[in-house]
């Protein structure tokens, strides 16, 4: 049982030097040499715990995707008390990645997503970690509609896959510089503000 342990610990290590190594040189950058020099293992420690370039970036990837989604999860559990509405809103910010401290991460994230476009394996990971927030999402979304005085109900998971798109959208204009992060966090604010003034 405690090799188990350990070669999970030593996967998570390697993750974080792919993650390391792809914010400064991007996907293309990272080699199994450099990892294993990042993670300060032996290349034959990189290769026991993944076969191919391919399952460490699947690895990797998921490994983001786990961290942000226990945040949001973590965001949610600290305020229990907080409406649907504010938590649906706390949990976009950590989806956008629009602090400061969260910058590297969104260098990586989106070097994964560019690499997703022409790698299906990354892609079905990613599509995974799109399935997964979607449908905390569409929860919050349908628990604030059902105690929001509206006319007309809203579409919760088509309001939930729009939400989704802005947020990762909003990370992009931020990285290239096209809004500052205070603009896109007013942006999404202003997004699901709207949520619940439509009639």
């Amino acid at each position: 049982m405690p090799r188990q342990v350990d070669h999970e610990s030593r996967r998570r290590l390697i993750a974080e030097a792919v993650c390391r190594l792809a914010d400064e040189r991007g996907l293309e950058g990272v080699t199994l040499r450099d990892v294993a020099a990042r993670a300060q293992v032996s290349m034959g420690a990189v290769q026991r715990c993944f076969r191919t370039k391919e399952e460490m970036l699947v690895f990797a990837l998921g490994h983001i995707g786990e961290r942000i989604g226990e945040r949001v999860q973590a965001r949610l559990v600290r305020s229990p008390a907080q409406s649907a509405g504010t938590a649906l809103g706390h949990a976009a910010t950590e989806v956008s990645l629009l602090r400061e401290e969260h910058r590297a991460e969104a260098r990586v994230w989106l070097a994964f997503v560019a690499q997703a476009a022409v790698s299906e394996v990354l892609a079905t990971t990613l599509k995974a970690n799109y399935a997964s927030l979607q449908e905390a999402f569409t929860r919050l979304i349908s628990e604030a509609d059902e105690s929001a005085d509206r006319a007309a109900p809203l579409d919760p998971q088509r309001e939930a896959r729009a939400l989704l798109a802005l947020a990762d959208g909003l990370t992009t204009h931020v990285l290239v510089g096209h809004l500052t992060p205070q603009e896109a966090h007013d942006v999404l604010h202003a997004h699901l503000a709207g949520l619940w003034e439509q009639q």
